[in-house]
């Protein structure tokens, strides 16, 4: 250990006590930490934690755990040479956990089909809902409480319960740390408002995060604190959680300038998913005055963080509607509007009861949590639906590879099928291969992680964690299912479908003449390319279409739930596409519904693929309909955009909540809306100055149209632009 402890803190605390449980370690080194590390107020005047200290080569990220940064060993030699030995041996220690127990397995999953793009699993620390109303509503002190009782109850994890402790401990030390900077901010202050600012940080931490927060103003502060520890993930149900402080707030102007605040620091670091409104289990309506006034800030800023989705069910207020298309039509593709009708349906599927189903919300892109209560919603992987089609065409092998190597399954030679049942049923067993290959890289990760990514923090805000003496990461929270998405849906339907009409039913082509095509890329076969891409699609009300896009889907994710997680729960899927939907496409072969090899355009919800639904939104909508999307527990992005000119008038949002209600009363569990002109896209891609600011949603997010990679960028432009 160094001789001054503010060189490299958190190794300093977690090397001190060797003979310790590794729980109190983790614990004892996020104390020093907390002495240590870096706070600021920002720009905004809200609490903002540094993981990694300015002076130190380890930092904790609660969403991965111990973070080793070996580049900055030397320049802390160079800085504070008479620590140089020590300063090595924390390098070798540290990196030594990191390269045997600390590894997490590659994802390059199942023989090597990480390279084909047919799926990945595992390798990352994900999203994650803790519930940062714990504190705020009853600090740390409350946790205490909890701990307490826990430990009476299990008397066996005393060292799990020890590294809580030392977490609450180390957020009580950067409370105080708090007061004093804002003491001595304010004393220092000549801006008069800026001065009262300051004070009234001080006072609020002169309370929180030990006690209970007293209004909006100290409950704010006590959340961007929680949140910026927790390293800038998810705020989670963002009006329920505050809600006691909001109601015990009567100035409006102090509401707004909180939000103001609280958004522009959402802005500043890319946060990402909250949540609001909903129902409860007896479906009462949940909305309140912060609902409206969080959909009125983020349409006043336009900003593209956080990610905003509105819950509504049976009895919500019409006024809620109205506030979320008054939202949208401002641009930028917020809020995502969720279905708790669905929603809550494919989680009593799946055990949740309906008390905590109705606790819900999003995180990441568009994964799904149970509020403080789930370890669920990281994303575990994702399956290429389409590279399974193409799969079952090449007997497992990838046209793309060289020599063609078998990645995948045999599933049997495809010019020897003689029915569509035998491809179909190829088709499927390519599925239900790719995603047990996906699914056994996850749960290999995931051991991984709860063994060695002890998470303290976010036991304490997890219910479950505490009550069991189990940490986040190992099986601790009430609910642990994974979440495994599909991409190229639509593009794997329709290539089935112009298979079974062209070869089978028609018999206009042979599988073998079909093969060929594919294997040329379609060169010299203009005809049969001019068939199968003219071929009808999904996204228009065609059943025969419409069904076999559901019937890939609907096993697909049946499939999943026979696989159970590492953690405890069983594997769920949905379809939250963002920025890698071009690679996935890149990485394809020339496929029956037109696809060329390498082409980046590729389905980028469960929509059609961009461009090919031509007969509306009613018609997309009743397409989107074949699917049981109570069986998605993850995002089940149903992606649409609308043009500006009809959507913006009063007409055109009522028609949009006409069409969104209709949807979902035919079973829709979520409606994405992007309200722009693809020729304003068109100048944006050509000229990007002056557009820097055009958003548009990407599947789970919205993002900066300019920012975005030519081939993403043609997407967008692709998808159909639906009048109202």
């Amino acid at each position: 250990m160094t001789k001054d402890r503010r060189i490299d803190p958190f190794v300093n605390g977690f090397l001190e006590h060797p003979e310790l449980s590794y729980e109190e370690r983790v614990g004892l080194g996020l104390i020093e930490l907390a002495k240590y590390t870096e706070i600021s107020f920002e720009s905004y005047l809200l609490p903002t934690v540094n993981p990694y200290p300015e002076n130190g080569g380890v930092g904790f990220m609660h969403a991965a755990g111990i973070k080793v940064l070996p580049h900055k060993y030397p320049e802390l030699i160079e800085k504070f040479p008479e620590e140089a030995e020590a300063l090595r041996e924390h390098e070798e220690i540290m990196l030594s956990y990191l390269n045997s127990e600390f590894h997490y397995p590659s994802t390059d999953i199942g023989g090597g089909i990480g390279h084909t793009r047919a799926g990945w699993g595992g390798g990352w620390g994900g999203h994650a809902n803790p519930d940062f109303g714990r504190i705020i509503n009853y600090g740390t002190d409350g946790i205490r409480e909890i701990i307490a009782e826990g430990r009476r109850k299990n008397p066996h994890a005393e060292g799990f319960y020890k590294g809580c402790e030392y977490s609450m401990d180390a957020l009580d030390i950067l409370g105080e740390r708090f007061r004093v900077l804002a003491h001595d901010m304010a004393e220092a202050e000549a801006d008069p408002e800026k001065k009262k600012r300051l004070s009234a940080i001080e006072k609020a931490f002169e309370v929180i995060p030990k006690k209970p927060a007293y209004d909006f103003t100290s409950g704010v502060h006590a959340f961007w604190f929680l949140f910026s520890y927790d390293a800038i993930d998810s705020p989670g149900r963002l009006d329920t959680m505050l809600r006691r402080c909001y109601e015990a707030t009567h100035d409006r102007d102090e509401i707004h300038d909180m939000l103001s605040r609280l958004w522009d620091a959402f802005q500043a670091t890319r946060a990402w998913h909250a949540t609001i409104s909903g129902s409860d289990e007896m479906w009462n309506d949940e909305t309140f005055g912060l609902t409206y006034d969080i959909l009125e800030i983020s349409r006043e800023k336009g900003y593209n963080t956080p990610n905003l989705s509105v819950r509504v069910h049976r009895n919500t207020p019409e006024a809620l509607w109205r506030a979320a298309a008054d939202c949208l039509a401002a641009g930028g593709g917020l809020p995502t509007i969720y279905n708790d009708e669905v929603m809550c349906k494919a989680l009593e599927k799946i055990g949740i009861p309906p008390c905590d189903s109705h606790e819900y919300c999003m995180n990441g892109c568009n994964q799904v949590d149970i509020f403080g209560k789930s370890h669920m919603g990281l994303e575990d992987g994702e399956v290429c639906l389409a590279k399974c089609v193409e799969f079952a065409l090449h007997n497992g092998c990838d046209p793309m590879d060289p020599v063609k190597t078998r990645f995948s399954v045999a599933s049997g030679d495809a010019r020897k099928f003689k029915t569509f049942d035998e491809f179909m049923r190829a088709v499927k067993r390519q599925i239900d291969w790719v995603v047990y290959a996906v699914a056994t890289s996850a749960n290999a990760s995931q051991h991984s992680k709860c063994r060695f990514g002890y998470n303290p923090f976010r036991s304490c805000l997890t219910v479950g964690c505490l009550e069991k003496g189990i940490d986040y990461r190992d099986g601790g929270p009430l609910y642990n299912h994974g979440q495994i998405l599909a991409e190229g849906i639509a593009d794997a339907g329709d290539s089935v479908y112009a298979i079974k009409k062209l070869v089978f039913d028609e018999k206009k082509y042979t599988m073998s003449e079909l093969l060929d095509a594919l294997d040329a890329d379609f060169v010299g076969y203009e005809e049969l390319y001019r068939d199968f891409s003219r071929c009808e699609k999904f996204g228009n009300d065609i059943p025969e279409v419409d069904e076999i896009c559901a019937e890939l889907t609907n096993h697909y994710l049946r499939e999943l739930k026979r696989h159970r997680t590492y953690r405890g729960g069983i594997y769920t899927g949905g379809c939250s596409p963002e920025s890698r939907i071009a690679s996935y496409g890149k990485a394809l072969g020339a496929l029956p519904n037109g696809h060329r090899r390498g082409e980046p355009m590729l389905a980028d919800s469960i929509s059609a693929t961009p461009g090919n639904d031509m007969a509306g939104p009613t018609a997309a909508i009743k397409s989107a309909l074949h699917y049981d999307q109570s069986e998605a527990c993850s995002g089940f992005i149903f992606q649409i955009k609308f043009e500006k000119k009809a959507f913006v008038t009063e007409k055109g949002k009522e028609s949009f909540i006409a069409l969104a209600k209709n949807y979902f009363a035919g079973g829709g569990q979520q409606i994405t809306t992007t309200v722009i002109s693809a020729e304003e896209l068109r100048r944006a891609k050509e000229n990007p100055e002056g557009f820097e600011s055009l958003k548009v949603r990407i599947g789970g997010y919205s993002g900066y149209f300019t920012e975005f990679e030519p081939e993403l960028q043609d997407n967008i432009i692709a998808r159909t632009e639906h009048m109202m």
